[in-house]
């Protein structure tokens, strides 16, 4: 009996397992997807939405409906023939790991003994005859016909996962109550007449007594058995079926194959607290019969995909907080500081010179500025601009340039044509002198008070077409140029010459003009 048992334990396993190539990916619930979350439970999806409350509303979820059948054995006092049960039944979650279902199981059960033993009576006379006719035995034997509802409380126990989005395997206990209506006939006559037990040889192996003794019964099942308690007038045989309150138990696997349908083997035992569901109570035992019930389910989910999500048991809950934690779409996160240890203004993840000094000028890679190019940066240099032929300089980025007093008696003109003066850049549509353009005017200034004979050429350049826009921006920049040195350094006016000519727009060119 065993091995039949297992075998179809094996045989659903397979069952399983050849259906893992159906297996569609896994879906990830969205907990900000209010569609889902039924009206009575809005206003806690409004607060979580709205950062006003930690957690979402438990969403719509989706009805399972099952059908099941296999193996059903009634452990009792009687050795049982495999028998067979099916039903059907309806399961709704409660959340994410208890839900409940109601089912219905009808069962047939078949058993006999290859013994003999004394007959018993107990409000019945159905063993009266055969056991007359063999000294007060009888070889027992019964058919119980069952019809069962059971109300249980499931419990899954491997949809919260910390490694996986969504389960494939469900495994869950359950427990609850049974209601059996249930059916217990006796084969106690053969005809009408006592079953003759005188031919059949006991002492033989159990396997040939049995056999002997299928061929002695006729398999009617015409009398009522024994029972304990009372009956009610519903069954194949008036005041023969046993209305009994029961408690149930078990555990299962299901295997998820797609979102709307899954596969799952069950052991179910239930306790009616009676010995007769064999037709036979031990004289020597106080055991209680009970169900032993190895099932194959094929489940169902039911509702609307768009309005409901899969039955919660198939949804990790920790799925959309892993999500967000990848992904963040609902938190509130803090704008990101990256670390700057000098405070130029550039993260030290791209900063070539981490250590300049605080308010020193760097460029856009961090390294101090060095606007002249004399190798002193210009947080050192004490000459800013240093002309080239002034170059190399000191420590303190001076340069060496000659000496004024030798150039006392040399003609102006002379003087003027030696000078070398620098470029302005402009942004844009920019006409302000910028802060870097003002250190290298300071310069010119320099150079020109140590020549106040040498007058100067001030060039702007209105584009390579010389539209006429281009003439108004170009003047206005040379403006810019003559203002500030006039304005801010004290240099003449009347030193200054201006005019435009095409070329590179962006730029003011100062020139000797003698």
């Amino acid at each position: 009996m065993a091995s039949k048992k297992y075998l179809l334990l094996a045989g659903a396993m397979s069952l399983l397992a050849a259906s893992s190539s159906f297996a569609q990916v896994t879906p990830v619930y969205d907990a900000l997807d209010s569609t889902k979350v039924p009206a009575s439970r809005q206003a806690q999806q409004n607060n979580f939405s709205n950062h006003q409350y930690d957690f979402p509303a438990k969403p719509r979820d989706m009805w399972e409906l099952g059908f099941h059948g296999g193996l059903h054995l009634i452990n009792g006092t009687i050795p049982a023939r495999p028998g067979f049960g099916g039903g059907v039944s309806l399961r709704k979650s409660l959340g994410h790991t208890f839900s409940i279902r109601g089912e219905y199981t009808g069962s047939f059960d078949k058993g006999m003994d290859y013994r003999l033993r004394p007959a018993i009576y107990n409000n019945s006379t159905a063993w009266g005859t055969t056991a007359a006719a063999n000294g007060g035995n009888i070889v027992a034997n019964y058919k119980t016909a069952t019809h069962q509802l059971s109300l249980d409380m499931i419990a899954s126990l491997s949809n919260i996962l910390f490694y996986k989005a969504q389960p494939k395997l469900n495994w869950y206990v359950f427990a609850g109550y049974s209601l059996g209506l249930i059916d217990v006939d006796v084969d106690a006559l053969n005809g009408n007449a006592a079953y003759d037990f005188s031919g059949i040889n006991f002492n033989a192996p159990r396997k040939d007594i049995k056999d002997q003794l299928k061929n002695l019964f006729d398999g009617d099942y015409e009398q009522n058995a024994p029972s304990q308690g009372n009956r009610g007038n519903i069954g194949r045989r008036d005041d023969n079926a046993l209305l009994r309150h029961g408690a149930d138990f078990g555990t299962g696997v299901a295997f998820r194959v797609s979102k709307r349908f899954n596969i799952g083997i069950e052991e179910k035992y239930t306790l009616y607290f009676d010995d007769y569901l064999d037709g036979y109570s031990s004289p020597y035992s106080n055991h209680k019969d009970a169900f032993s019930y190895t099932s194959v389910r094929l489940n169902f989910n039911l509702g609307n995909s768009s309005k409901r999500v899969e039955p919660l048991w198939w949804v990790n809950p920790l799925n959309y907080a892993y999500n967000e934690l990848s992904a963040p779409r609902h938190m509130k996160l803090p704008t990101p500081v990256l670390p700057d240890a000098d405070g130029d203004g550039v993260t030290d993840q791209f900063d070539r010179e981490p250590n300049t000094p605080a308010g020193a000028p760097v460029d856009v890679h961090g390294v101090a500025k060095d606007t002249d190019g004399d190798g002193v940066p210009d947080y050192k240099d004490k000459q800013l601009v240093t002309p080239t032929y002034c170059q190399p300089v000191d420590a303190d980025g001076v340069g060496k340039c000659p000496d004024p007093e030798c150039c006392k008696n040399i003609a102006p003109v002379a003087n003027c044509a030696t000078l070398v003066l620098p470029s302005v850049s402009f942004k844009g549509s920019s006409t302000k002198v910028a802060s870097d353009n003002e250190a290298i005017l300071a310069s010119v200034a320099a150079t020109l008070k140590g020549a106040p004979s040498c007058n100067i050429l001030v060039t702007g350049h209105a584009g390579a077409k010389g539209k006429k826009g281009g003439v108004d921006l170009s003047s206005r920049r040379v403006d810019a140029v003559i203002d500030y040195l006039a304005d801010k350094q004290g240099i003449d006016r009347g030193r200054f010459i201006k005019q435009n000519t095409p070329g590179e727009s962006s730029t003011v060119d100062l020139a000797p003009a003698n």
